[in-house]
């Protein structure tokens, strides 16, 4: 836990000096303020994976790399000292004294459930050797034909690998996932307004989803699985978005840039994981404003920052497999030795779909969704989930309903509702496609029920009732938390964060290095490198291993 604390205030002075120099060069240039503390810190990590990445494209992320990165931000706090001193101060009379005392228990909180708690299965699998190759390499050439898992390419891997301090500790911490459920707690406890103002907000319902699913996830976090770090974004790129057309209806109007600002931050959703695309429906209306007005340099320039989050990630992809979008082997478009088979990547693609369809037979791939849903639906869901999932199959025609309404009494201020609404029930209609695994979308899940929701009860007063539920079911969490602390004596996790965990594995040499696989099993853990679930058929491409791999011939 100490060894957790003191990793995020790391994390904090780095974020917030790199998020700052955004958030600076936006006002100057851009005319525009970026606001929230959590907003500053949000830009920052988009700042810091995309540093991460492209430093490893040339080294391993490890001392060397957080040298510079202390550098450039010892240089930010120096050339904008005033500034920036400026803001904290604002921030600090802007939060009220209730946030003040929340946010170091919050602190603490996600502390204490990132040093210890689940360690999802395929962290052990292949997150941790992904990371590891990261921190020992930086990426090497056809890391995919070692097993195909390691050419899963997110974002969130070089993130963990640039706070994950081995080098410093000689153990690799994993806190990235509970520093994003840590900034989603600070953003939602917004929701304390709201007892006040006694409405609720769209955004409100959006926040209510996100406290949801940061109770259900608080015991798994200690996992550097890019799960909980997708779906943290996705519920703060759509309450920020809320929040901005809120703003719009008080105010003249607010121009394009946050929303803009916020298709840039969908793109760093996109690189934590592929299946989260779909977010960047929301495009559409900066995108529509920009053409009208014929603003075609702030089109330009959206672009660019849109390509600089994604260029460096679509380049790992390429060295790590060969194909620039895995594993859509479709996408054909380079001619390398270490490229991975094609045949290997449909059946791969095929495996996620079936597994989250609770089918397990590559064979059934083409099943259609009536016939593999109400199997999956009965064996894999539990109770409340049934009904959430029931509750977005009945969103559906209220959404038509809404949209057809708006439509014919012409509300024109219902359509950023409808585009809203139309991306996140799009990205639970893909996630239910794709690999329906309850973790794989569970914001999406939430925020079809939750905002479907807003826009039929924001104008009853029993809105209300909803607050109470939600204080209700916090309570109901909060004791079975106390619980869990109660009963978890691991006390050495106080001051060190629970390590990956240790298998069995057997080693063999293959041209004369030596690596590892499981001696049962499928998973490896972290210490024993190189390590793959499976004993791979490829060959060296030179005499290490940073050179990669190339399927055998």
């Amino acid at each position: 836990m100490l060894s957790v604390g003191l990793n995020w205030i790391y994390i904090l002075l780095t974020t917030f000096c790199a998020g700052y120099g955004i958030a600076f060069l936006v006002e100057k240039r851009l005319r525009y303020r970026i606001r929230g503390m959590d907003s500053i810190l949000m830009a920052g990590l988009v700042v810091v994976t995309v540093y991460a990445e492209i430093f490893s494209l040339f080294n391993g992320v490890g001392a060397v790399a957080n040298g510079l990165l202390l550098a450039v931000c010892g240089g930010t706090l120096f050339l904008l000292r005033r500034q920036i001193r400026q803001r904290l101060g604002d921030w600090w009379r802007e939060t009220s004294v209730v946030k003040k005392v929340l946010l170091p228990i919050l602190f603490l909180l996600w502390a204490y459930f990132s040093s210890r708690g689940y360690m999802a299965y395929d962290s052990d699998l292949y997150h941790a050797q992904s990371i590891r190759w990261i921190e020992e390499y930086g990426v090497a050439p056809g890391l995919g034909n070692l097993h195909e898992r390691f050419a899963y390419n997110s974002a969130a891997f070089a993130v963990n690998a640039l706070y994950s301090m081995k080098w410093l500790l000689g153990r690799s911490l994993h806190t990235a996932s509970g520093f994003f459920a840590l900034l989603l707690s600070s953003t939602v406890l917004e929701l304390g307004r709201t007892w006040k103002e006694k409405k609720l907000r769209l955004a409100d319902y959006a926040m209510v989803g996100a406290v949801y699913y940061l109770v259900t996830i608080w015991d798994e976090v200690t996992a550097p699985s890019s799960d909980y770090l997708i779906m943290c974004t996705v519920f703060f790129i759509v309450i920020k978005w809320l929040l901005c057309l809120e703003r719009d209806s008080i105010a003249a109007g607010e121009k394009q840039t946050p929303y803009a600002l916020l298709c840039v931050a969908g793109v760093y959703a996109l690189t934590l994981k592929l299946t989260a695309g779909l977010i960047l429906l929301l495009v559409i209306k900066p995108a529509i404003s920009f053409i009208r007005e014929k603003r075609w340099r702030d089109i330009l320039l959206y672009l660019g920052l849109g390509l600089l989050v994604c260029l460096p990630w679509m380049t790992r992809t390429v060295i790590i497999s060969g194909w620039l979008l895995y594993p859509f082997p479709a996408l054909d478009l380079f001619s390398v030795d270490w490229k991975m088979p094609a045949g290997p990547i449909a059946v791969d693609a095929a495996q996620i779909k079936t597994w989250g369809r609770a089918l397990y037979n590559v064979g059934l791939v083409d099943m259609p969704i009536y016939e593999w849903f109400p199997g999956w639906f009965a064996t894999t869901l539990s109770g409340m989930e049934k009904l959430l999932i029931l509750g977005d199959l009945a969103c559906v025609p209220l959404f038509v309903g809404y949209a057809v309404f708006s439509l014919i009494r012409k509300k024109k201020g219902n359509l950023d509702i409808l585009l809203v609404l139309a991306t996140v029930i799009s990205s639970c209609a893909f996630w239910q496609y794709s690999a329906p695994i309850l973790r794989y979308g569970y914001a999406y899940v939430l925020l079809v029920d939750l905002l479907m929701a807003g826009v039929i009860l924001q104008k009853l007063p029993m809105q209300r009732i909803l607050y109470v539920l939600v204080c209700l079911y916090g309570g109901y969490k909060l004791v079975m938390m106390g619980d869990y602390i109660r009963g978890n004596y691991l006390i050495d996790a106080y001051i060190w964060q629970q390590d990956y965990g240790s298998y069995e594995l057997v080693s063999y040499e293959l041209e004369g290095i030596t690596f590892y696989r499981p001696a049962m099993g499928d998973r490896v853990g972290y210490d024993c490198f190189p390590a793959a679930p499976t004993e791979p058929e490829m060959e060296l491409r030179g005499e290490g291993l940073g050179e990669g791999f190339r399927p055998a011939q």
